[in-house]
């Protein structure tokens, strides 16, 4: 079987050493030595100044929003995740789509604007499987329109803009730790953030909003995270850079066998350094995507629709249709993509794929 990815997991041997000091502690959760350590070494590696450690990337959008006092309308991208719009609404705000850029597949910024009205409080944008959306027309109308700005940036461990790490931009920016990442905690997510009174309201957050142990910032949730997701966060930062260097070569040696007239490749943002995080071609349409499907299926190879279907048609929301985002999502597959993953594997994987598209 391959499968679209595959966790990372680290020499057991070090995961149980880590282990033993838990045990020894018997120190559980609750802002732990390990999530701490964890905390330093990550900012240390991405070099970013203030980030917290969370539970997921769903409470990481959640927390964001919330200590950024979004109200009313929140401009967003139909093409992502279903957690990016469904955050946007848990927490009493309305999403409001703007359809993506054909060519990146992030969120189209010259339709920002035509879509700002009196009650829009914010921008939140995803980077779309690694690659930034435009970060800097996005923050110009930020600007301009007095808007707030929350990057969805579940997919960009290791990405970079500019030479800076794509954390350090918007007014907070989030990220996913899950399983199924490049580098991650079991579970687990981030926020970022340069502004310190934000960032404390979101430490207060992620904790109930606890201020000791008998008096309350304000409201909270529970975002914290364990020593045993912290303790596999710290080991597999020990492989991470293997980790990268693995997955860049497996998409470059893709690029090399995959290419043929019927399949497109989302472009890359100006600016960006990208991490390989997955491996995404546009079929010509959707009856031949669904061909390459069963055809890989029979193979026992799962690739996966990502992101499909577009967000504009959940049935909790009464949206306009995004033409781009549903004509790429319907079109889209990522292909199998892991550290680990050999020459032979993707050989099968590219012949099949040509076997269908050459009949």
């Amino acid at each position: 079987m391959i499968n679209v990815s595959k966790p990372n997991l680290p020499p057991l041997e070090d995961y149980v050493e880590l282990l033993k000091g838990i045990w020894d502690r018997n120190w559980l959760t609750n802002n732990g030595p390990l999530v701490n350590a964890l905390e330093l070494k990550l900012k240390t590696y991405l070099d970013v100044n203030h980030m917290l450690y969370l539970n997921n990337g769903t409470i990481a959008l959640q927390i964001a929003i919330k200590a950024l006092d979004l109200k009313g309308e929140i401009i967003t991208t139909p093409f992502s995740y279903v957690a990016t719009t469904s955050s946007i609404v848990w927490e009493g705000c309305s999403p409001v789509f703007v359809d993506i850029d054909p060519d990146t597949l992030t969120i189209n910024h010259r339709q920002i604007e035509a879509a700002i009205t009196a009650n829009t409080s914010g921008i939140l944008a995803t980077h779309v499987f690694g690659n930034p959306c435009n970060i800097e027309e996005i923050e110009k109308i930020a600007l301009k329109h007095k808007l707030k700005v929350i990057y969805d940036a579940a997919h960009c461990f290791g990405t970079k803009y500019k030479g800076k790490s794509v954390f350090e931009f918007g007014d907070v920016s989030t990220t996913s730790f899950h399983a199924t990442k490049l580098f991650h905690t079991i579970e687990g997510g981030a926020v970022f953030c340069n502004d310190v009174e934000v960032l404390k309201r979101m430490s207060y957050m992620r904790n109930f909003g606890h201020n000791g142990p008998e008096d309350f910032f304000g409201v909270g949730i529970n975002g914290k995270n364990s020593e045993f997701h912290a303790a596999m966060g710290i080991c597999n930062l020990q492989i991470v850079d293997e980790i990268l260097k693995a997955r860049k070569e497996i998409c470059l040696y893709y690029n090399d066998k995959i290419a043929h007239e019927l399949i497109e490749f989302p472009k890359t943002t100006q600016h960006a350094e990208l991490n390989y995080a997955y491996y995404p071609i546009i079929l010509k349409n959707e009856t031949l995507l669904k061909k390459v499907i069963a055809e890989l299926n029979a193979n026992n190879i799962l690739p996966r629709r990502y992101f499909y279907p577009s967000l504009d048609t959940l049935n909790y929301l009464d949206a306009g249709k995004m033409a781009v985002s549903n004509d790429v999502a319907a079109r889209i597959l990522c292909l199998p993509l892991y550290h680990g993953l050999t020459h032979e594997e993707v050989d099968f994987v590219c012949r099949i794929i040509k076997r269908v598209l050459n009949n």
